[in-house]
């Protein structure tokens, strides 16, 4: 057989996996062996009493063996006990408590028995009892008073369970009492206070007791406890103490530790290996001492040490004789350190260093049983046979006991038997079964036949070949049909059968045949590998930063072998994802909506096929705005200033940039924040400014990045020191609401401004350009006072001092200001008027002095409006005035807008702040003549051959004396050409004229315009047809009916159908005949598109001011100016009601005219399409 390749230590994992295969070989249940035991009850059974008992025993065996028991080393007969039965095949035992019996009655040690003809295999002791939850013993709990600051130890002292109970303690309401340095609950169950403080006061401390294997809790009485201070200890309260129990009666005073548990400077702790060392120190003391833990001549195991119960506890898991030695506690405080000794032994029930395996000989062979154990105390060995001690069992000349070893020679069939190993110490005992079963059998493989392996490549491949043989047969491994033994050069063999190919690749795919050979045959077995490509992720996941709030997907794209089914599974934290909504999982996809705080954290793809896992991990970190900071603390309080100290909030993922500190004056402006002052992210302290007499409280808020933190909580309150005020009211004024007072107003001083209670203001007034002293008045906290009976605008020095109880502000600014206007007295003087043009006039004024304004100079305003000659006066109230401003010192102002032609009046008056003055004296001017509008309507009647008749309305604003009317005219013929332009004048008193000699059936197109001296006026344009010449129209449909102009179209028809058929028939032919290029070449040219922008008159057309008008439409034509709306807006001169001036008081614009082209004759034109060009284009 090859010998066993030497592995590297990567491959222990492997090792292990295949010595466990080797234990778990087994002898074929076909076969002839002794017993073994597979199943049993724990060594210490712990039954429920209103349960019915089952005690297991469950073996096998060839033949299957039978089942006896021993209760407290005696035969327990089954068959005498009506409430025990066995079940069937099995050895194990149901006891039927819950019908009648009671448990106690079968509590004891039992132990059972499998027999066949091979041996005997026995259990281990199994000690069964029954679980116990007994009540507290009633007992009288006095009340307990102590001072504030003593200890205190409230016992537990629960009823012995079996198993032992869980101790906790609650109140009435099975609420956990809080636990802290301070307050703490010892292993034993009692409750330790290092010292006690008012709010320990409570009537209700309750021990409860849980019995988990009955699920009953057990309640102690309650325990009442009263702290009381110093102060409340008088001779009457001390009276009153004599009938409770009361702790010691020293001061309550600061004082160093002392251990409340374990006693002593030093104790002793002994524990079981493999069990869990609990060491606890609990210490009292004022202030509450902290506890430290150390080990002395060595370090506390880094990977098995925990600290419990606020450090008082401290516990070493799996502990082992190494972790025996001197533990040392130590409690400290401020007022000095005591420590405590724990000397720690470890014993050690025993355990196994090599237990006795199942032994398989042939005829003849030798072999060994070993039994090896340690423990502290070292165990006894001692060897039994079927379940006899081996002293006394049948004496066998193949075996040889030699202390924890038995050794076998030259074996025979009787020489089969069970042998148990029991290794004991005074801490516990172990048993094991092991069989020597002699047997001669020929190899068998147990490996089912034509078994498939896949495995990934590069990976190991293991192929098994589990097999049976008396004698042990030797194992081989062929590859394909013809192929040779498999040597270690490349394979490894291992002990069990199983073929190990360290790294497949794609040709170890095939057939394999393992071989089994013994001297009594062979056997053999084929199994098959496929290799497989590895999975592997392509696309991983990604680090992502995202906001709370929003949503985050992550991508894991997965390249696997195709025969395989691949899952995808995503995990957070090495967890399960949460069983949210918000958690998606599409494909390849992850997705997070409305990310939370909780989300961040590691997102693991994980993917798996049946033969291999890959995975790859992606973090998400949630950021937003901070938390709140907290822990606001005021120190350094001083009058006017204060130091302001916080704890910051959770940054949440993003550096905090500065903290924003804002304040409240909860006196003067309740719940309105003011801001404060803004430092570094760094800093948790801010000194503050601070104002005399505010009730100060603050508050803090983060910023980082992504915005500001919620504010946090208030800070407490800081009620500063009053102060006289340090700053004046503002904005003030002095202006008058009538012509004889002074109103003066100013801005209040707000609450945090007055620095202090009674807040007023002392108003001060006096003439400017006057000797007189300064008046003064002192008023309550208002913003404004009238000083009454001053003369009219007159110039006045005010000014106003703040003041409170505790004394005057700084002196105040002095402000100028002036009493109250009155009208004006006097109007402008001297008003020119100076006419521009026909729309246009320029008015001139002499100012009015100073004096007679009585108040601030707001402008002047000149009235204007058109009137009839001779009616002036009469009708003056009927009149619509228009009316311009004119801001400031001005003297002289455009007024446009005027109407041509027309006769005007105006007045100028002066403005103050209370008003107008007194109107100037009418002066009166005409406007020249303007162009007038375009006429009112054209018309065109009575249309005959030749003439046309024109009747029109005379314009709506002639704007002056119209001298004459202009017609224009063309004809328009049948391709919208236009004809040459005819002019014609028409006397200005005429509304009706016919235009004779014109060609009939002729469009024509009419522009006509109204002239004065002042020029042309907008134009209307019209159209009109003459009417058709009848004789004409008749010779033109005779001809129609003519029989030579019938049979010339008939010629025309037969001439085009023989043309037809000949195309038909050179067509059939597959001749070419290019009908198509011919009709593209000769196309309609009705259908030609037109011109559109080649900007000349040529061809009429229907756009703009060449197509026919409606009656009342216009066109510009040449010498023209285009209709404009003669009404200019005053809001381009003036201010006020109606425009604006420039500062000059000139009009700045230009009127300007657009001109149309004049109309020129087309140079184009169109051809009618005719039958000679329909027949071109069949050619």
């Amino acid at each position: 057989m090859p010998k066993k390749k030497r592995l590297p230590a990567g491959r222990v994992a492997l090792i292990l996996f295949l010595c466990q295969m080797i234990s778990a070989l087994e002898v074929p249940l076909d076969l002839v062996q002794p017993p073994t035991i597979t199943q049993q009850s724990p060594k210490d059974y712990i039954i429920d009493p209103r349960e019915n008992i089952v005690i297991q025993c469950e073996a096998k065996g060839k033949p299957p063996p039978s089942f006896s028991w021993t209760r407290n080393g005696t035969h327990f007969d089954i068959d005498k006990d009506p409430l025990v039965t066995m079940k069937p095949g099995s050895g194990t035992l149901t006891i039927n408590i819950m019908s009648e019996g009671k448990a106690e009655t079968y509590e004891g040690v039992y132990q059972c028995t499998a027999r066949n003809e091979r041996g005997a295999a026995i259990s281990n002791n199994i000690v069964v009892r029954p679980s116990r939850s007994p009540l507290w013993t009633k007992e009288k709990l006095e009340p307990i008073t102590l001072r504030n600051g003593q200890s205190l130890v409230l016992p537990c002292r629960p009823p012995l369970g079996l198993p032992p109970p869980i101790i906790f303690w609650m109140d009435n309401s099975f609420q956990r009492l809080p636990q802290s340095e301070r307050v703490s609950q010892g292993l034993n169950g009692d409750l330790y206070f290092s010292n006690v403080l008012p709010e320990d006061t409570r009537e209700d401390y309750i021990c409860y007791a849980r019995f988990n294997h009955t699920q009953t809790i057990q309640q102690k009485q309650p325990i009442s406890v009263k702290v009381i201070s110093v102060d409340e200890l008088n001779d009457t309260i001390a009276a009153n103490l004599s009938d409770t129990e009361f702790y010691s009666a020293k001061p309550n005073r600061e004082r160093p530790p002392t251990f409340l548990t374990p006693e002593g400077n030093t104790s002793n702790k002994e524990e079981l290996r493999g069990n869990v060392l609990s060491l606890e120190c609990i210490a009292e003391g004022l202030p509450t001492p902290v506890i430290y833990w150390i080990k002395e001549d060595g370090t506390l195991p880094t990977n098995r040490t925990f600290y419990r119960n606020f450090k008082k506890t401290l516990q070493i898991i799996q502990v082992s004789e190494a972790d025996s030695g001197n533990y040392q506690c130590i409690a400290k405080n401020a007022l000095g350190a005591i420590h405590h000794t724990i000397s720690v032994t470890v014993k050690a029930a025993p355990y196994w260093i090599l237990a006795p395996q199942n032994l398989v000989l042939s005829p003849g062979e030798d072999g060994s049983l070993i039994c090896r154990a340690n423990g502290n105390p070292k165990p006894r060995i001692s060897w039994l046979s079927n379940g006899v001690p081996i002293e006394i069992a049948p004496d066998d000349p193949s075996r040889k006991i030699d202390g924890d070893t038995i050794i076998f020679s030259n074996v025979q069939e009787r020489s089969s038997a069970v042998y148990q190993c029991n290794a004991s110490n005074e801490y516990g005992y172990l048993l094991a079964n092991a069989f020597v079963n002699v047997l001669a059998e020929p190899p068998r493989i147990l490996t089912s036949a034509n078994t498939l392996y896949q495995v990934i490549a590069n990976r190991p491949a293991l192929l098994d070949c589990a097999f049976f043989g008396s004698p042990l047969p030797t194992i081989e491994w062929f590859k394909g049909a013809k192929g040779s033994a498999l040597r270690d050069d490349i394979y490894v063999l291992h002990e069990n059968g199983t073929l190990e190919i360290p790294v497949a690749q794609k040709d170890s795919t095939g057939t394999y045949t393992c071989v089994a050979r013994n001297k009594l045959g062979m056997a053999k077995n084929e199994v098959h590998l496929e290799i497989k490509d590895p999975t592997r992720i392509i696309k991983q996941p990604e680090y992502a930063v995202v906001q709370r709030g929003s949503t985050v997907s992550f991508e894991c794209k997965v390249k696997h072998d195709h025969t395989l089914t691949l899952t995808i599974t995503w995990l957070k934290d090495n967890g399960e994802l949460p069983s949210d909504g918000r958690f998606t999982v599409d494909k390849d996809h992850l997705e997070v909506a409305d990310v939370r705080d909780s989300d961040g954290g590691a997102y693991t793809c994980v993917a798996n096929t049946t033969l291999d896992m890959v995975s790859a991990s992606a973090v998400l970190s949630v950021v937003d705005v901070p938390n709140p900071p907290f822990d606001l603390e005021l120190t350094d309080q001083l009058d006017k200033s204060v130091q302001l100290s916080w704890t910051p909030g959770d940054d949440n993922n993003r550096p905090i940039t500065k903290f924003i500190i804002e304040y409240e004056d909860a006196m003067h402006e309740a719940g309105l924040w003011h801001h404060q002052t803004e430092v570094s992210g760094m800093q948790t302290t801010a000194q503050l400014k601070l104002s005399p007499y505010v009730n100060y409280s603050f508050r803090v808020m983060a910023v980082n990045s992504l915005g500001r933190s919620l504010p946090s909580e208030p800070s407490e309150q800081y009620l500063t020191k009053a102060a006289e005020p340090d700053t004046n009211p503002t904005a003030v004024e002095g202006l008058g609401s009538e012509p004889d007072n002074l109103v003066i107003t100013w801005k209040p001083l707000n609450g945090f401004e007055s620095n202090g209670p009674g807040l007023q203001y002392k108003v001060s007034w006096r003439q400017k350009d006057g000797d007189d002293e300064w008046a003064s008045v002192v008023v309550a906290n208002v913003s404004k006072y009238i000083v009454s009976g001053t003369p009219t605008f007159v110039p006045y020095l005010v000014k106003v001092q703040a003041l409170n109880d505790v004394g005057f502000a700084p002196e105040p600014a002095v402000v100028m200001g002036h009493s109250g206007e009155d009208l004006p007295m006097v109007a402008p003087g001297n008003v020119r008027v100076n006419v521009v043009n026909s729309t246009l006039a320029e008015v001139h004024w002499d100012p009015v002095p100073l004096k007679s304004i009585r108040g601030h100079l707001q402008g002047y305003r000149i009235y204007y409006w058109k009137a009839q000659e001779g009616s002036l006066k009469r009708n003056r109230r009927h009149i619509e005035k228009k009316i311009l401003t004119f801001q400031g010192s001005k003297t002289h102002g455009m007024l446009p807008g005027l109407e041509p032609f027309s006769h005007y009046a105006l007045n100028v008056r002066v403005v103050n702040g209370k008003g107008e003055g007194p109107a100037s004296p009418d002066r009166v001017f005409n406007t020249p003549e303007g162009v007038p509008s375009a006429p009112s309507s054209l018309k065109i009647i009575n249309p005959t051959l030749d003439s046309l008749t024109l009747e029109w309305d005379p314009p709506s604003r002639p704007n002056g004396i119209l001298t004459e009317y202009t017609l224009k005219y063309q004809p328009i013929n049948s391709t919208h050409e236009l004809g040459p332009l005819v002019d014609l004048k028409i006397p200005a008193n005429k509304t009706r004229w016919t235009l004779k000699n014109l060609n009939f059936s002729t469009r024509y197109k009419f522009y006509f315009y109204a002239q004065t001296a002042a020029g042309s006026g907008s134009q209307i344009t019209e159209e009109a047809v003459t009417t058709v010449d009848e004789a004409m129209a008749s010779r033109q449909v005779d001809i129609a009916t003519q029989g030579w102009f019938i049979g010339l179209m008939c010629a025309v028809a037969l001439l085009i159908l023989i043309l037809l058929i000949v195309c038909f028939i050179r067509r059939n032919k597959g001749g070419k005949y290019p009908v198509k290029e011919k009709e593209d070449a000769h196309a309609d040219p009705e259908i030609q598109p037109m011109k559109e922008d080649d900007g000349t008159f040529g061809e009429y057309s229907d756009a703009e001011d060449h197509k026919p008008l409606k009656k009342g439409s216009r066109t510009p034509s040449d010498r023209t100016v285009k209709k404009e709306d003669s009404d200019d807006s005053l809001v381009d001169y003036g201010e006020g009601v109606n425009g604006q001036f420039n500062e000059d008081g000139s009009f700045i614009g230009q009127y300007s005219g657009k001109k149309e082209k004049e109309p020129a004759e087309g140079n184009e034109s169109s051809e009618a399409p005719s039958p000679v060009n329909a027949m071109n284009s069949f050619v």
